[in-house]
Order: C-alpha cells, then structure tokens, then sequence
C-alpha cells in the first residue's frame, strides 16, 4: 500500500488562504485541503473546535495523526500563543516519512508561525521540542505500530491522515480501537472526514457523533466519548437503519 521510492516525490501547492501544502506522489493527494487552505483548515477544522469543547484543562495531551507538514501542531502552539493560554500541552505524532520532517526548517510557512519559527527549527533537526509549556514529540515510523505503544492518556486527536481512499489502514474500525484504548473518559477527536463509513468506525467504537461547522469552511466532524451540548448529534442508529448497505472500513480488506 505505502510506495517508499515515491515517497520525496512531493510537489508544493499554493492554498487559496494563501499558505503553501505539498502534493503527495505517494498518496496521490496534497496534504491539505487547497480550497480550505493549510492553516485555515488547521485552525477550523481542528484546533479551534477542541480548544473550546476542552477551554478549562490546564493540560491536554494531543494525538496529531499524522504530523505531516506539522500545521496541525503548529497551529495549536500559535493559537494558545496567540490567546495568551496558560495551558500546558504535550502533543505526540506518529509520521513515517522522516526527510519531510528534516526538510520542514526549509519550508515556507505563513507568517503567523513567525513567533513559533524556533520550535519548528528544533523539531525539524531532533523531531522533539520541549520547555515549560509545550512538549512535541514525533513517533517515527508506521502509526498502526506506534499507537499501541504510546502510553498518555489523550485528551484529544486531531483525525488528520491522507484520505480513506488513498491510506485506509489509518481510518478503519480497528484502527480506531486502538485510538480508542489511547483516549481519557472525556476524550474528543476531530476530522475532516464526514464519510459514513468513517462515522461508523469511530460509533462502533464508543464514539457520539456530532457535525461541526465553521465560517468559510465545509462541515467536518466532531467525536466525543461523552455527549455533547450545542453540537448538532447525529443518530448513528437511525443512519443505519436508512442507511443498511453502509458499513465501517476494516483491517482484513486492505494489506500494507
């Protein structure tokens, strides 16, 4: 399934909010979407719906699958920044592709990261970063292997893989379970993704449903192990009853 000789073969893409993605030959898709744009959607579609479903935890502890580019971490380091937060964050990261994250001192992030630079720097050349509020760490290699190792207990995920069609292994049934051991009685995990299939491994999985919306941005998904208030729920029974040929995605139909 993962094609390592098509792995450096990536090509840079300007987002319509004006910050810069790569284009994936391995995966045949850019690691953002490019009508959404690199940090609109990090903000949006991740971090500002997590930090305000979890605004009174003086720590969390975050899962980004996968680091990427790193806008996922990043933003949320530049939005507590930028909010002046006083909350602690540990944030750990599988990512199998090393050179990218080696290259990311190189990359052209956009200006709000300016104040962050040296934390990508640092991240970039030791794939860890820490000081007194902010602690990242990238686990290096395939993530259906590094998940079951991580031993925090997780606040929140940012659900943030190349898509079910192009990397399956990181959105099936079983994947979420083991997603799921990882998590804290109040955990949260957000994603673009609004697929039936999706929604149905994450429900088969102890997860309530809710849909998330944001200004400029197309609905995505909200996943808590508690029920929500003021989040539009979605009845996953009722969606299979009208819905019988929808099925989650599952390990045995796909190989690595």
């Amino acid at each position: 399934m993962y094609d390592e000789a098509l792995r450096s073969q990536k090509e840079l893409i300007l987002c319509e909010d004006g910050t810069n993605t790569l284009y994936s030959k391995e995966f045949n898709e850019p690691y953002h979407s490019t009508k959404d744009g690199a940090l609109h959607e990090s903000l949006e579609k991740h971090v500002k719906p997590a930090f305000a479903l979890k605004k009174n935890q003086e720590t969390l502890t975050i899962l980004d699958i996968c680091f990427g580019l790193g806008y996922n971490t990043f933003a949320t380091l530049y939005y507590i920044k930028k909010h002046n937060l006083k909350t602690k964050v540990h944030i750990l990261s599988p990512e199998f592709d090393e050179g990218l994250v080696h290259s990311l001192d190189t990359f052209v992030y956009p200006p709000e990261f300016k104040e962050i630079k040296h934390i990508i720097q640092t991240i970039s050349e030791e794939l860890y970063y820490e000081d007194e509020q902010f602690k990242v760490e990238i686990l290096l290699g395939d993530a259906r292997e590094s998940i079951p190792k991580i031993k925090e207990k997780i606040d929140i995920v940012y659900q943030d893989a190349f898509s079910p069609a192009h990397n399956p292994l990181l959105w099936t049934h079983e994947w979420f379970k083991d997603i799921r051991t990882l998590c804290k009685e109040d955990a949260i995990l957000t994603t673009y993704s609004t697929a039936a299939a999706i929604r149905l491994g994450l429900y088969e999985n102890d997860f309530f449903i809710f849909v998330h919306r944001a200004e400029m941005m197309r609905y995505s998904t909200v996943a808590s192990l508690k029920m929500l208030e003021n989040l539009e729920y979605i009845d996953m029974e009722l969606k299979k009853i009208r819905n019988t040929e929808a099925k989650s995605m599952r390990d045995i139909n796909y190989q690595k």
